[in-house]
């Protein structure tokens, strides 16, 4: 019976990945509990297994003392000296107690608490494995859904995409593969959850990481995203070295790599645009594919008014105003659009034109 427990704890160990020390742990406070439930013993003992042998024992712990009070407990300093000259009061005297029918008994009494620990150790190598994957894109099938989830396999462990993860202009298929971002995984009582998304826009960041090389060599930067997944992003980039051309580098030839994207996100339009500290050029970067006449800044309350050609107004704006809104969040600056005829209107187009030339970009103070 012994050597079958051994031959289990080497499956287990080299099926499931389990560290064999952690089983082996497992399966000795299996046996003693075995032994003290079925012997009725309350008595301290150890376990002693012997993998080349194929035995295990048990073993009476006492200590030794002048009087004894608890028989099960403690063993007379006369009686310790029998069994070796060398005990003095207060050592540890181990005697062995190993029933006949030990084996059986202790094999199944600890079957149940050696999976209980197995399972545990599996959630633990899974816990450790997935948590190097938070912020990353994992691929896995749909398994199945409900009104409330995605159910998707990631390989040894089912994550749940919730509604609002969802991207909602698209659908989901039992057996599609799905490219997915990490928001987090968290060690529970239940085992190993990890939480997916396909509409965080770290997801942008990561595909473009993985379909640009230049951005994987850190020749190209991404420096923000912005994004309303399933419609439309924005997302800008910047290169140190500037014989690199950050924005030709993400679109790619005939704009292969940023239409791989594209397709992978199911049709969400995508924006790129080149970073730059400058708050001018980067409003202006950032509410493409509009042109922008001029760019006043208010550098207190990190806002501009960014004035555009009148026939640009509603693409500047874009369809309820979401280009306009995806370039703010891009930028981190507030922007407030106006065109060509209102600008003059209100006297900022004239203030524009007496200190630069009209194809220049400008920036100026509110307090002016």
């Amino acid at each position: 019976m012994a050597n079958q427990l051994f031959d289990a704890i080497d499956y287990l160990a080299k099926e499931k990945g389990i560290d064999k020390d952690i089983l082996m742990e497992a399966l000795e406070a299996a046996l003693i509990s075995a032994y003290k439930k079925n012997f009725k013993s309350a008595t301290n003992v150890r376990v002693e297994l012997n993998e080349q042998t194929g035995k295990m024992g048990v073993f009476s712990r006492k200590t030794v003392v002048e009087d004894i009070e608890d028989p099960q407990e403690e063993i007379s300093l006369e009686e310790a000296k029998g069994i070796n000259p060398n005990y003095e009061l207060e050592d540890i005297v181990e005697v062995e107690v190993t029933p006949k029918d030990f084996g059986r008994i202790a094999a199944q009494a600890a079957k149940q608490v050696v999976t209980q620990r197995v399972r545990e150790a599996e959630r633990g190598v899974i816990f450790s494995e997935y948590s190097d994957r938070e912020e990353d894109v994992m691929t896995g099938i749909i398994q199945r859904k409900d009104p409330r989830f995605v159910y998707v396999n990631l390989g040894k462990i089912e994550a749940k995409l919730a509604e609002a993860e969802q991207m909602p202009t698209e659908e989901y298929h039992v057996h599609d593969r799905l490219k997915v971002f990490v928001t987090k995984v968290e060690n529970t009582s239940k085992g190993p959850q990890i939480y997916i998304s396909r509409s965080h826009p770290g997801l942008l960041k990561r595909l473009f990481e993985m379909e640009v090389p230049e951005i994987y060599d850190g020749i190209v930067e991404i420096k923000s995203v912005a994004r309303e997944a399933g419609d439309r992003s924005k997302i800008s980039v910047y290169a140190p070295d500037p014989e690199i051309d950050p924005v030709g580098s993400c679109v790619g030839q005939k704009g292969q790599r940023v239409q791989a994207i594209v397709n992978e996100l199911k049709g969400e339009k995508i924006d790129v645009v080149e970073w730059s500290e400058d708050p001018v050029v980067y409003v202006s970067n950032a509410l493409s594919p509009s042109k922008v006449v001029s760019v006043l800044v208010n550098e207190e309350e990190k806002a501009t008014t960014v004035i555009v050609p009148d026939y640009q107004l509603s693409l500047a704006i874009g369809k309820r105003g979401q280009n306009a809104r995806l370039a703010a969040k891009l930028t981190g600056w507030k922007i407030d659009i106006k065109s060509e005829s209102e600008a003059r209107e209100d006297g900022l187009l004239d203030k524009t034109e007496e200190l630069h030339d009209e194809e220049d970009l400008f920036n100026f103070s509110d307090d002016e």
